[in-house]
Parts: structure tokens; sequence; C-alpha cells
């Protein structure tokens, strides 16, 4: 007596599946489109927030000169280079109390009427 198969169809395209009875795509390209479309609006969200850091982190390195460590810039230049303080990967206290914002090695103190210092963090 022969035994029936049962056919699968692939999650992303449907196609019939050939192969171990637990296989759900029909190629790795299915798998990973399948994948990739259950998780796109994380990826989205994280990817908006890694490219404002990297932006941010641009704007900062762009703005201390050649052989300097620091930088002043006031904060209407830094917000038409683009600049958005609300995206930011650490913070640091220094022993005077001084909070320094950072976006990955760049980061920025703000000082009084809306001037900020732009630092480079130090290896350790």
């Amino acid at each position: 007596m022969l035994q029936k198969t049962e056919s699968k169809n692939c999650l992303a395209c449907d196609k019939v599946v050939k192969g171990r009875s637990d296989k759900k795509f029909c190629d790795d390209y299915c798998r990973a489109a399948y994948n990739n479309e259950l998780k796109s609006p994380t990826n989205n969200f994280i990817r908006n927030v890694n490219n404002a850091l990297s932006k941010n982190r641009r704007i900062l390195e762009n703005l201390v000169p050649e052989g300097q460590e620091t930088a002043k810039i006031n904060e209407e230049k830094l917000i038409a280079k683009g600049f958005q303080f609300k995206y930011g990967t650490h913070s640091y206290t220094n022993k005077k109390g001084d909070v320094y914002f950072f976006c990955y090695d760049m980061g920025y103190l703000p000082l009084e009427n809306a001037w900020y210092l732009i630092v480079k963090r130090k290896e350790e």
C-alpha cells in the first residue's frame, strides 16, 4: 500500500515545497524574504535610529578642526546642519558635575546662551 504524502507550500511564495517533511520554504531566498518581512517594522525603526546617530556623530566630528580636540558652536548652527538632539548613545558626568552627551566617541557639553562645546572622547 502506498503512503499518501501531503504537499506543503512555501510560506513566502506558495510554491510546493520538496524535501524534508518539516521544510517550510522552497529556498533560502524565500526564507530570508519571509523573515525580513516579519521584522521589517522593527528593522526600519532600528535603521532610522542608527542613521540618525551616525549623522549626529559625523556632524560633531566635522566641527572639530584637524589637530584640535574641541570646538564651540551655537545651537542654531547645529540644527541647521541637521543635528538631532534626541539621539545619543550615552552621557558622561565629570567630577565637576558637567554632563556631556555622546554619539559614540563624539560628544557635546551644553554651555550658556545655547552654545555647545564639541569634544572627542579620549582613548583609555
